[in-house]
């Protein structure tokens, strides 16, 4: 968290005169004022007293105002640690908001995940994550409004930003009033907010399919029911939101797909991703950006935790939708019971898990696509220096998983032939990796095909188009080494 020092280096102290510069156009919070309480205090010489924040030492901490009610345990839960929720709340409300959106802003300048020219679709589940990643996004666009509206010339565009919320009532048991009142809250939330005006946008899983809602509901519920294991069925319900959040973005123009996971939702992936088996895809989930994506994929929120984003939330008095909390004795929901136990015991534990992973190399698609722009084009090979990422030219194309989208390892992979356009059982599981080979896929190899048959078309020709890309690639470097059709090689 951030500090009063300047000769701090802690990895978690978000000072406002870190060596990355940072953009302008994010709001700032009013400097704290002493009170004549505080000041009194201050000349009593009790500054150093725990009930002060300890970043401007002027106003009294969170855990000294809510000391007395009951929103202590919300706020003061979870023990010590750097980056926990009792450092927090040894934030006054207002230096705690300042270093919390400092997180979501250097991570936007420094890995320049949003420009001027995009257009960011946010998915909103309506928790806490997803709620305060629209709250910063909407004011970092409002804060550029008012620099455009301000300026002369308007050379600077605004960026748009629109709120995407996937429908799952045909995979998840829950009632339809219910619902119904969900989503009404939620498009509240997002006309509540203020102009710029942004679209909101519900899209149900089955629209993966087809306009035919009852086809593609009746498929969706056949794929699904095809799927035995608990974890293979929320792994593969994952996979088909983010196919829906792409085709809501394609259709409506949009350039990024902000999504608001934390480190807290980070460090039970990297625990889930062990355990199946997944180590070699792993850092391709958690990094800032994933551009294996037609439409690349971006994670603002990646250095907060979730205790820090339920406390704001509270503070700002961000509504929050629970559309659904079912719990299955999955894999899944294993390990994020284990990682909140973690957590209790130990405050640093989650970014501790999180920056252990965060060693490993990331693959050429976590960064973003070179822009025409030549000053961005020159930020963009300073940022792959940095994080010492070869030019995509310079290697061949990942191959992915039919399923997950998730990169093979090339010893992996295999070479198949379609014959009369028809794929066997075998090239369908060798597409696939491990993890889907043993949680998705039938076990029985005859329903392979058509279990293959029901996944969405967008799945079908990715998959197809990664297993031919790398031979393209081959062809394109030995082109001028090849003979023509009319050369008869002598």
């Amino acid at each position: 968290m951030a500090c009063n020092s300047a000769t701090c280096q802690s990895g978690g102290c978000y000072r406002e005169d870190n060596g990355d510069k940072v953009d302008d156009q994010f709001p700032q919070p009013p400097p704290a004022v002493a009170t004549e309480s505080t000041q009194q205090r201050l000349s009593n010489g009790k500054n150093s007293d725990s009930a002060f924040c300890i970043k401007c030492k002027l106003k009294e901490s969170m855990a000294a105002v809510f000391s007395s009610s009951s929103a202590s345990a919300q706020v003061t839960g979870g023990g010590g640690g750097r980056g926990g929720a009792s450092d927090s709340s040894r934030f006054c409300g207002d230096c705690f908001r300042s270093n919390l959106y400092g997180k979501f802003r250097l991570a936007v300048t420094s890995n320049a995940l949003i420009s001027p020219s995009d257009n960011v679709l946010v998915a909103f589940s309506g928790g806490p994550s997803s709620r305060v990643a629209l709250q910063f996004v909407h004011e970092m666009q409002m804060k550029a409004q008012k620099n455009f509206d301000a300026s002369r010339d308007r050379s600077l565009p605004v960026f748009g930003v629109g709120v995407a919320f996937i429908v799952e009532s045909s995979s998840i048991s829950i009632p339809a009033d219910k619902f119904s009142q969900a989503v009404e809250e939620m498009r509240l939330v997002v006309s509540n907010l203020a102009p710029p005006v942004k679209d909101f946008h519900v899209v149900s899983t089955e629209s993966i399919y087809s306009s035919d809602s009852n086809n593609g509901r009746n498929r969706l519920k056949e794929l699904l029911n095809a799927v035995a294991d608990v974890t293979g069925k929320e792994d593969l319900l994952v996979h088909l939101r983010m196919l829906a959040l792409q085709k809501v973005a394609l259709k409506n123009g949009y350039t990024k797909v902000l999504l608001g996971t934390c480190t807290s939702r980070i460090a039970c992936r990297v625990l889930e991703a062990t355990v199946k088996g997944q180590g070699y895809s792993l850092a391709a989930d958690i990094q800032y950006v994933d551009a294996r994506w037609e439409i690349p994929v971006i994670l603002p929120l990646r250095d907060c935790l979730a205790q820090e984003l339920n406390i704001m939330c509270s503070l700002d008095s961000l509504k929050t939708v629970e559309v659904h909390n079912d719990h299955h004795s999955s894999i899944n929901a294993l390990i994020t019971s284990f990682v909140k136990l973690l957590q209790e015991e130990n405050p640093s534990r989650e970014s501790t898990i999180v920056r252990t992973a965060g060693k490993l190399t990331p693959f050429h698609f976590n960064r973003m696509p070179e822009p025409d722009d030549c000053n961005m084009q020159l930020a963009s090979q300073r940022r792959q220096k940095k994080y010492n990422l070869k030019p995509n030219e310079s290697l061949p194309p990942e191959s992915f998983c039919r399923i997950c989208n998730s990169p093979l390892k090339k010893s992996d992979v295999k070479s198949y032939k379609l014959e009369n356009q028809i794929m066997s059982a075998e090239d369908i599981s060798n597409g696939c990796c491990t993890s889907c080979q043993f949680q998705i896929l039938p076990k029985d190899i005859s329903l392979l095909e058509h279990f293959y048959s029901l996944l969405p078309q967008q799945m079908v020709a990715r998959g197809e188009y990664s297993c031919l890309g790398e031979d393209r690639w081959l062809r394109e470097q030995i082109q001028d080494c090849l003979l023509s059709d009319t050369e008869d090689g002598t």
